[in-house]
């Protein structure tokens, strides 16, 4: 059962840029959340 991906601290999902999938907000991403485009090391190590 998977669940939806939710809107965190004000930050809405994104979508993967290599496998489409929606991501949430992550506190260790919150400096740099503009920049964040994959939703995992092995989705940016695929690229896109």
């Amino acid at each position: 059962m998977t669940r939806e991906a939710r809107t965190k601290n004000g930050f809405a999902p994104r979508n993967c840029a290599a496998c489409g999938r929606l991501f949430e907000w992550r506190k260790k991403w919150a400096r740099d959340w503009h920049n964040v485009r994959w939703c995992s090391d092995a989705c940016r190590q695929r690229g896109a």
